[in-house]
């Protein structure tokens, strides 16, 4: 569940130099371990809440739509000096931790569903989501960096959890009504 969050910031990251880059990811891993340590105290209350999903696949939509312009409208690298129009280096850091916000709260989930009640399992995976996020951060930007075709996998894997979060959340407030087979998805 981790590669969701870190695509995001392996795509923001991507238009940077190297040290800016590594410095984007940074941040990113610390908004990731702030958040989820926060959302694991307070899952059990948000799971409650569809609007909170709806909101959340809401955001990652709106995300989507600021990479692509971000990814392909730009042909060059950005440094917290740069005079471009394009996002900074500071706006680019609060997508990274806005993105954390959106994405912890899925990954939150799953490990506390995994978990269930075992706090020391509920800190292992913590712990390793927040790894596997900078793993695949570093790894994601280097290869958009290279490809910029992946930054459409990329895009489409993030809309696809918009949607999966949306859906369930229209579904908690019986909106819609998901076929039993296509449960296990939402």
């Amino acid at each position: 569940m981790a590669a969701d969050n870190a695509i995001i910031i392996g795509m923001i990251a991507a238009n940077f130099a190297p040290k800016n880059r590594n410095q984007i990811i940074l941040w990113g891993l610390f908004g990731a371990l702030v958040f989820r340590i926060i959302f694991a105290f307070f899952a059990s209350y948000l799971f409650g809440f569809a609007y909170v999903k709806i909101i959340g696949g809401l955001l990652l939509i709106w995300i989507v739509n600021d990479l692509r312009r971000d990814l392909f409208d730009t042909k060059q690298i950005k440094s917290p000096t740069s005079a471009a129009k394009e996002p900074s280096y500071i706006q680019s850091v609060y997508k990274v931790l806005f993105a954390d916000i959106t994405l912890s709260f899925d990954n939150v989930i799953g490990i506390v569903g995994v978990a269930k009640n075992n706090i020391n399992l509920l800190i292992f995976g913590l712990f390793l989501s927040v790894v596997l996020v900078g793993t695949l951060a570093k790894y994601f930007a280097e290869v958009i960096k290279k490809h910029k075709w992946f930054g459409y996998i990329g895009l489409i894997a993030i809309i696809i959890v918009a949607l999966q979060l949306i859906i369930s959340g229209l579904s908690d407030l019986d909106i819609l009504s998901i076929n039993e087979g296509f449960k296990r998805f939402f």
